[in-house]
C-alpha cells in the first residue's frame, strides 16, 4: 500500500520556489545577465540617491524582467517535454514567451533612462570637462606602455602574435587600462562612470574567451597588466 503524500508545508513551498530560481540562474545565461544588471542598477540608485518613487519604479521594472524570464524558461521547458518533433504551435508559444521578456526589458530600460537621465547628464558634463583638462599625454603613454608590455610578454612566452592569441590578451589589457584611466580621472559620478566602463571592459574580455582566441587565464593576465600599468603611472605622475 502506497502512503499518500500530504500537501507541502509552507516551508517546503518556499524551498521549491528558491530551487526554481536557482535552477534558472544555473541554466539560463540571460537570467544571470539580468541579475547582474539588476545589482548594478540598485547599487547605482543607492549611490545617486534616487527618490522613493524612483526606487519603487526600478524595483517593479526589475521584478517584471526577472518574472518574465522565469516564465519564458518554464514555457520552453514545458514545450520541450510535451513534444519531440517540430510543431509550429510549440515554436509560437516559445516566441510569445520570448516576446514577453523583450517587452519587460524594453520597459526596464525606459524606466532606468527616466530615473537616471537627469543625474547622468549632469555628471557626464562634469566628467567631460574633467577629461578635457586631464593630462592626455599621461593617458596616451599608459596605453602605449601597456601595448608594449603586451608585445614584450608575448615575445618572451613565444605564444600568439601581437594582435591575436597568446599570453596576455592585448584587447583585455587595453580595455582595462582604459577603465583604470577613466576611474582615476573622474571625480563627480565616479562610481557610475567607472562601473559602466568596467562592464564594457569585461565584455571585451568575455568576447576574447567566447571566441576561443584566448583562455580565461590569458585574459585575466592582460586585465591585470593593463590596470596595474595605468594605476602605477597615474599614481607616480598625476
Amino acid at each position: 500500500m502506497i502512503a499518500r503524500r500530504g500537501a507541502p508545508s509552507l516551508l517546503d513551498s518556499f524551498n521549491f520556489a528558491f530551487e526554481g530560481i536557482i535552477h534558472v540562474l544555473r541554466t539560463q545565461r540571460n537570467m544571470r545577465i539580468h541579475f547582474f544588471v539588476a545589482a548594478v542598477v540598485l547599487v547605482a540608485a543607492l549611490a545617486m540617491g534616487v527618490s522613493r518613487l524612483e526606487l519603487i519604479a526600478l524595483l517593479l521594472s526589475i521584478s517584471f524582467v526577472l518574472i518574465a524570464e522565469m516564465i519564458n524558461t518554464a514555457v520552453e521547458g514545458a514545450v520541450d517535454v510535451s513534444t519531440t518533433s517540430f510543431d509550429p504551435n510549440a515554436k509560437l508559444a516559445k516566441d510569445i514567451a520570448a516576446g514577453a521578456v523583450l517587452i519587460a526589458t524594453v520597459n526596464a530600460v525606459a524606466v532606468g533612462y527616466l530615473v537616471f537621465s537627469g543625474q547622468v547628464a549632469t555628471s557626464t558634463t562634469r566628467v567631460l570637462d574633467r577629461i578635457a583638462n586631464a593630462p592626455a599625454k599621461l593617458t596616451l603613454i599608459a596605453l602605449v606602455l601597456t601595448t608594449l608590455l603586451v608585445i614584450a610578454t608575448k615575445a618572451l612566452t613565444q605564444r600568439g602574435t601581437p594582435l591575436r592569441g597568446g599570453l596576455p590578451s592585448g584587447h583585455a589589457a587595453i580595455a582595462f587600462a582604459g577603465w583604470m584611466a577613466v576611474t582615476l580621472l573622474v571625480d563627480d559620478g565616479r562610481f557610475l562612470i567607472s562601473s559602466v566602463t568596467l562592464i564594457l571592459a569585461l565584455l571585451v574580455a568575455h568576447t576574447r574567451v567566447e571566441s576561443g582566441v584566448h583562455s580565461a587565464l590569458e585574459v585575466f593576465y592582460g586585465s591585470i597588466l593593463g590596470a596595474l600599468t595605468t594605476l602605477v603611472l597615474f599614481q607616480a605622475f598625476l
